[in-house]
C-alpha cells in the first residue's frame, strides 16, 4: 500500500469517526444529557489528538482497547454501583417533578360539550413501532391539524399530509403512522398518554381513532408540596412520603407514580439486616460457591481424564471419538439445557424410565441441584477436554521419559510432572470457568428457574444463584426493585473478585514450574 493511499484511508477513518461521535453527541443533546455530550466531545478531541499527529505512537494502539474497556466494562460497573444507591424500580422511575406531571396528566377527564379530535397513532420516522415514543396526529373538526407528545401540542404543517374523508391522518412528513395491529400492541403505552395543553388541560386518546380534550382533577401546590384530588368529596390531599404521594388521611393509599431518589447504602444494609433476605442470601451464596467449585472440578477432572486417555499413542480412531465428544460443546447451550430438562421429567423423562427410578429431579431441592450439576458436567467437560488435549500435547515427551527412567510409575508421573505443567496452561482458564459458573444464569433459568420454591416465599428458590436472585428482584414480581438488584450485583462482583485474587496468586506461582 502506497503512503498517499494509506494517509487517505487514515483521514477517511478519522473523519468517519468524528462524524459518528458528532451524531452520538447530537442524540445525547436531544435527550438532555449534558454530561454525556461533554464526555463524547472529550473522546472526539482525544481521538483527533492521537491519530491526527505522528506523536503518541503507543496510544494509537492503546486507545481502541481503552475505549472499549471503558464502554463495556468500566461504565456498566460504575453505573450499576450508582444505581445500587437509589430506590430505582417500579413506581420509582422518574424525578419528582415528572411524577407530579404524570399524575396530573392521568387525572384528565373529558370536558363536557367540547369537540373530539380525529386521531392517528404514530412514531418519529425511523423509530421502532414496538418501542419508540408514541405521538398523536390530531385533526380538529375545523380541519386544523396538530401533533402531540409528552412535551405538548404543536401545529402540524399541511404540506405532505394525507387524510381520509373523515379527517384521520394517514401520512405525515417525519412520522410513521402505525397500523391497527401495531397500535393494539402498544395499547398499554397508549392508555398512559395525556398530551398537556397550554390552558392546563390535556388531550387523551379514546380507542384508536379519537381523542378528547379534558381538565385535570388533580392540582399541585408547590409551596405546600402537596397534591389535591378534586374528584372526591371532600377533596383528597396527598403528601410526599418514602418517595411516593401518600394519602394524608389514609397512609395505606398512594398514587402508583413515585420518584427516583438516592437512598445511600440502604439497599446494602437491607441485605444484611432483613432476616428473610439475609438467611436466603446466605443459603444462596453457599450453594453458589459449591455449584461453581464442583462444576469446575468435575468438568476439569472428566475432561483431563479423557484427554489423558486420548493422549495414549496406542488408541486407534481418535479423530472419530474426539468429534463425538466435542458435540455437546458444539450444540447451543440453551437447546441442551432444555433437552436435559425434559430428560429429568419425573413421569416421562428418559432418565427415570431407563433406570427405573421415580426421583422428582426438578421438584425437590436436592434433586434440582443434582440435575443442574449433571447437566453442567455434560455441557462443560468438552471444553476442558479440548484445553487439556492441547496442553498435554505441548508437554515434551523427553520429560516423561526422564521420569520413567528415574523409576516413577504412571500415577507419580501424573501427579509430579504432568499435573504441574498442565495447570500452568489451564490454571487461568479454571479461574475464568469459576467466574463464569458463579454467574451461570442461563443454565439455572432454563433448567429450574431457580426452583423449587418454598410455598411461603416465592422470591428465593432452592437452586437459585445470586445472579438469578438479582434477576428476579429486578424483573419479576409485582414491584421490581432495580436498585436493590443492583446492590446484589455489586456484591456478586466483589465476591467473585475477592475469591479470584488467591487463585491468580496461585497461578502466578505455578508459572515458576517452567
Amino acid at each position: 500500500m502506497t503512503k498517499p493511499l494509506a494517509l487517505a484511508i487514515k483521514w477517511v477513518l478519522i473523519v468517519a469517526t468524528m462524524a459518528g461521535i458528532l451524531w452520538i453527541a447530537t442524540k445525547l443533546a436531544q435527550a438532555g444529557n449534558t454530561m454525556a455530550v461533554v464526555i463524547a466531545g472529550l473522546v472526539g478531541m482525544g481521538i483527533l489528538a492521537v491519530y491526527a499527529t505522528r506523536r503518541a505512537v503507543p496510544l494509537k494502539y492503546l486507545v481502541p482497547g481503552l475505549l472499549f474497556m471503558t464502554l463495556f466494562q468500566l461504565w456498566p460497573v460504575l453505573y450499576t454501583a450508582s444505581l445500587s444507591t437509589t430506590n430505582y424500580g417500579d413506581g420509582h422511575l422518574y424525578s419528582k417533578e415528572e411524577s407530579v406531571s404524570d399524575i396530573i396528566a392521568q387525572s384528565v377527564r373529558e370536558v363536557a360539550n367540547t369537540p373530539r379530535y380525529k386521531m392517528s397513532i404514530a412514531t418519529k420516522e425511523g423509530g421502532d413501532p414496538a418501542t419508540a415514543d408514541l405521538v398523536l396526529l390530531l385533526t380538529k373538526p375545523d380541519g386544523s391539524m396538530f401533533v402531540g407528545d409528552k412535551a405538548g401540542l404543536q401545529p402540524l404543517p399541511a404540506t405532505g399530509v394525507e387524510k381520509t374523508s373523515i379527517g384521520k391522518i394517514t401520512k405525515a412528513p417525519g412520522y410513521a403512522v402505525l397500523n391497527a395491529r401495531q397500535a393494539n400492541a402498544r395499547s398499554k403505552d397508549l392508555s398512559a398518554i395525556a398530551i398537556p395543553t397550554t390552558d392546563g388541560g390535556g388531550i387523551k386518546p379514546v380507542g384508536l381513532s379519537e381523542a378528547f380534550e379534558g381538565r385535570a382533577t388533580v392540582t399541585y401546590d408547590a409551596k405546600a408540596d402537596k397534591l389535591t384530588d378534586a374528584s372526591t368529596q371532600p377533596p383528597t390531599v396527598y403528601a410526599p412520603k418514602d418517595a411516593r404521594w401518600v394519602n394524608v388521611a389514609d397512609p395505606t393509599v398512594s398514587f402508583p407514580q413515585g420518584w427516583k431518589e438516592g437512598v445511600g447504602f440502604a439497599n446494602y444494609t437491607r441485605i444484611f439486616t432483613d432476616s428473610t433476605i439475609r438467611d436466603g442470601f446466605l443459603g444462596i451464596f453457599i450453594w453458589n460457591v459449591v455449584f461453581a467449585i464442583v462444576s469446575v472440578l468435575s468438568t476439569f477432572l472428566l475432561g483431563m481424564l479423557i484427554a489423558l486417555l486420548f493422549n495414549d499413542p496406542r488408541l486407534r480412531g481418535k479423530a472419530i471419538y474426539r468429534s463425538l465428544l466435542i458435540l455437546p460443546y458444539a450444540l447451543p447451550g440453551f437447546v441442551t439445557a432444555l433437552v436435559w430438562k425434559g430428560m429429568f421429567n419425573q413421569d416421562y423423562g428418559i432418565i427415570n424410565q431407563t433406570l427405573g427410578l421415580g426421583i422428582d429431579w426438578l421438584g425437590t431441592p436436592f434433586g434440582a441441584k443434582a440435575a443442574i450439576l449433571i447437566t453442567n458436567l455434560w455441557l462443560g467437560f468438552p471444553y476442558m477436554f479440548i484445553v487439556c488435549t492441547g496442553a498435554l500435547q505441548s508437554i515434551p515427551q523427553d520429560v516423561r521419559e526422564a521420569a520413567t527412567i528415574d523409576g516413577a510409575n504412571a500415577f507419580r508421573t501424573l501427579r509430579s510432572i504432568i499435573m504441574p505443567l498442565l495447570l500452568v496452561a489451564v490454571g487461568p482458564l479454571l479461574l475464568a470457568s469459576f467466574a463464569f459458573n458463579f454467574n451461570n444464569f442461563g443454565l439455572i433459568y432454563l433448567l429450574t428457574k431457580g426452583g423449587p420454591f418454598n410455598g411461603a416465599d416465592t422470591s428465593i428458590g432452592s437452586s437459585d444463584l445470586l445472579i438469578t436472585y438479582a434477576f428476579r428482584l429486578a424483573f419479576s414480581g409485582s414491584a421490581p426493585n432495580y436498585g436493590f438488584a443492583a446492590a446484589v450485583s455489586v456484591i456478586i462482583f466483589l465476591l467473585v473478585a475477592l475469591m479470584s485474587i488467591p487463585g491468580f496468586r496461585r497461578t502466578k506461582a505455578l508459572e515458576e514450574v517452567n
